[in-house]
């Protein structure tokens, strides 16, 4: 089993990059993708319209606790977790992490992500984490466990400059992961995909590749459409699945 924790700055496409993936690896692999990002972009990006979310299961548990009788507060969550929160989807299982509604903490549904996946990784082979973006979740350890990093940035200074913090507080806090990468994105011409290249061997990531920007995921992303179906494009899908094969995605102790 490998977990692997997609970030980065955001706008520079980490969901779009974290869909993709889940396409990829869910085609020989039992795969588990995990929103953990509060804004659930990635069940629409891959196509999944029907879900419940960790946050709403928090509302439930809010409204309700007081008839639970003799039940557990930890056993009424694993029903739920196991009975609701795992969405099962065609080709993999979805986890939502969600928010609370109004103005509530995120700290529960932080905390209850974490349970979850410390409960349900060892079922599959592959976890793709959607990460939220910046540096928050890896600051507050809801990802408590990622075997490879990969961290997507554009041609911008300021998400280099994420990229680069990231990899660096991954590093102190020492998440026992095996790789650290980068992927560029929406990157249009050699002078800028030689300069993010150069960029990550200074930093120290292993760099994956560069995927251009693409006027057709643009306009599935613009219409709340799935993107996964672009793997299948020829041009688009080959250079794809060269940068996703160099990630692994199985324990290669």
């Amino acid at each position: 089993m490998a977990v692997i924790a997609v970030t980065g700055k955001g706008g520079t496409g980490k969901t779009i990059i974290s869909a993709l993936l889940v396409k990829y690896f869910a085609s020989n692999r039992k795969v588990l993708a995990v929103d953990a990002d509060p804004d659930s972009n990635l069940p629409e990006a891959v196509g999944v319209n029907n879900f419940r979310t960790l946050g709403e299961i928090r509302e439930v548990f809010q409204q309700s606790r007081n008839e639970m009788g003799t039940i557990s507060k930890e056993q009424w969550f694993e029903g739920k977790i196991y009975g609701e929160a795992v969405n099962e989807c065609d080709d993999f299982d979805l986890i939502v992490m969600g928010k609370p509604e109004g103005e509530g903490c995120y700290c529960f549904v932080n905390n209850l992500l974490r349970g979850v996946m410390r409960k349900l990784l060892k079922n599959y082979d592959t976890v793709i984490i959607d990460c939220e973006a910046g540096l928050e979740q890896f600051s507050r350890k809801t990802i408590e466990k990622a075997d490879y990093i990969v961290i997507v940035t554009d041609t911008s200074r300021k998400s280099l400059s994420t990229a680069t913090r990231i990899k660096n507080l991954v590093e102190e806090l020492n998440f026992g992961f095996k790789k650290v990468f980068l992927i560029g994105n929406k990157v249009n011409y050699n002078g800028e995909a030689e300069y993010i290249r150069k960029f990550a061997e200074d930093e120290g990531m292993v760099f994956l590749g560069n995927l251009p920007y693409s006027d057709l995921i643009s306009e599935l992303d613009f219409k709340g459409e799935p993107v996964t179906g672009i793997i299948d494009d020829y041009k688009l899908g080959v250079k794809i699945r060269e940068i996703f094969g160099k990630i692994g995605g199985e324990n290669d102790n």
